[in-house]
This record gives C-alpha cells, structure tokens and sequence, in this order.
C-alpha cells in the first residue's frame, strides 16, 4: 500500500510510535528503579515493550517478508537470554546484563580519580555517561566489522536475513563481553555512580528493541541523534560500504565525528545477511568462532576478500 493511501491514524503512528515507545519504557524504568527489586521490575517493563512492538510489527510492519519465519526464533530468544540474563541469573532475575554488572561492581570499584560530576542533575549525569560509554560501544562495534578475529564473533548478529524484535537480542557472548567491557570501563574509573549505569542500561536496552523493530516508523530529524530503525537497517546491508557505517549504539555522535555516518535518500534493503555461514544451532552458533573451520564458514570467500580489501585500504 502506498503511503498516500493510508489512513490518517496509520500515519500519525508511524511518526508517534518511536519517541512514544522509548519515553513509555524509560518512563516504566524509571518507576522500576525506585521500587525494593529494580532488576525484576525492569525486566517486567521490558519485556511488557517487547510484547507492545512485536504487535505492532503484525499489523505496522516495515517489511512485509520479514514476517516470514526463518527458523532462527529459538536461537533468537536463546542468544538473548544467554547475552542480556545470565549475569542477572546470579544476581536476581534479568533481561539486561549490563545494568547487572555495574549493580555488582560500582560498588566494590573506587579509585583515585573521583573527577564524576555528582553535583549535577542525574539527567545531565546520564547524558554525559552515555556520551562516554557510546564511545567505547562504537569503538567495539567498528572494531568487530573491521578485525577479522573480532568480526567472527559478531557475525552472529549480522546472519539474520530478517529484523524484528526478537532478535535484538541475537549476540555472541564474547561479542557482547567485548562492548559492555569497553562501554562501562572508563565509567568506572572516573567514578561514576551506580544510577548513571541503570539508567544508560536502560536507555540501551529500549534503544536496541527499536533499532531491530519491523515496524513502519518514521524518525526524521531523530536520526541525525539516536541510532534508530532507519539507519540501523543500512547497517544490515550485505553491502560493505553500506554495512560497515552507522555503527552507534543509542547516539550517532561518533558516528557524525569519524564520518562513519550514513543516511541517504532512498529505502533501506530488504535483503540483509552476511556472505558467510553462520551454524544452524545454539550450541553450534556458540563454539563456530572457535574453530579454523567454523571461522573459514563464517567469513566465506567473498566476505574475507571484501574485508582484507578493506583493511589494506585504511593502512594505506
């Protein structure tokens, strides 16, 4: 259906529905956070957005086809409760690893260098903490696309030929080791304290259900500031010079600074994938990166050759 042929209520949604979405659940985090069991509260809030957006995708979606199963539904959700709930598993019950570890570490971590700004609002605490930790998210994310040690592990994420909600989730453990380590460490050494780490978990954990939503949103001007559905398709291309761009996690800052960004005027694929092959099962998807075998089927003929390309053309 044409866009001039949907209804009025059709096309207030699509602009609505994004900002709506993520203000609803940072909103619900917020009373999350001030309850006796913030973890289990969260995850309530959580997982209540990922019912929200998985409706709208049946009646909004983005891409008709996407809708299709793939048979990667139970690798999907098993990734997802692996990555964002193992840690959580020890510490309460969880969705989002990252806001486990800090509640666990800040704590026991002080160091010399107290130079954080807790005199400030907690908002603009937040927003300089997610400044700070979007750069070590982008400095991982790049890193995995462009290091092919590091692109074994990451390709994961990138094998699905469909997004929706179920597979934000979708990470290797290592892969997802890698960002919270390079995202959180240069917190904790300028002292920033344990609310700044919930709340930039949380802002990370909404952020990532609707870059990865298969609805039919519209964000404008908001691309030029968060990484949302539109740029984040693009960096899902099977197209190097399109895939290996927009590499933000919540911010297109550091992407707008390194150049990096990538937005043109024009629908994002539909096909999306990587040139490799990644394992059909769970167990099998966690052990491939490990083996010279399963990296040889990961990278694929074509993807090392692209990628060495690329390598030799940024240290020339």
């Amino acid at each position: 259906m044409r866009d001039e042929e949907r209804s009025p209520l059709y096309k207030t949604l699509t602009w609505v529905l994004w900002p709506g979405l993520f203000v609803a659940g940072l909103t619900g985090a917020g009373f999350a956070f001030e309850t006796k069991a913030p973890l289990l509260w969260f995850n309530v809030v959580y997982l209540a957005t990922v019912a929200v957006i998985a409706t709208f995708e049946r009646f909004m979606p983005y891409e008709q086809q996407w809708l299709t199963q793939d048979g990667q539904t139970f690798n999907d959700i098993a990734h997802t409760l692996l990555n964002k709930g193992g840690v959580q598993i020890v510490a309460a019950i969880g969705v989002s690893a990252p806001m486990a570890v800090a509640t666990v570490v800040e704590p026991a971590v002080r160091t010399p260098w107290q130079v954080w700004p807790e005199g400030w609002p907690l908002m603009l605490q937040v927003a300089l903490g997610l400044v700070i930790a979007e750069f070590g998210l982008y400095v991982a994310h790049r890193a995995a696309h462009e290091i092919l040690s590091l692109w074994r592990f990451h390709a994961l994420h990138h094998s699905v030929e469909r997004l929706w909600v179920v597979n934000t989730g979708r990470f290797h453990v290592v892969d997802s080791l890698f960002k919270i380590a390079l995202s959180q460490a240069p917190l904790y050494l300028i002292g920033a304290p344990l609310p700044v780490f919930l709340w930039i978990s949380a802002v990370t954990a909404f952020i990532g259900l609707l870059t990865h939503c298969n609805i039919d949103v519209r964000t404008g001007p908001l691309d030029l500031i968060f990484s949302t559905p539109r740029l984040h398709r693009w960096h899902h291309s099977r197209v190097l010079a399109e895939g290996n761009t927009n590499y933000g996690e919540n911010l297109v800052l550091w992407d707008q600074v390194f150049g990096t960004y990538f937005n043109p005027d024009r629908r994002p694929p539909a096909d999306i994938g990587i040139s490799g092959r990644v394992a059909e099962g769970f167990l099998a998807q966690l052990l491939q990166p490990f083996t010279k075998r399963g990296f040889r089927q990961i990278l694929g003929r074509k993807a090392v050759s692209e990628k060495i390309s690329a390598e030799s053309s940024k240290s020339t």
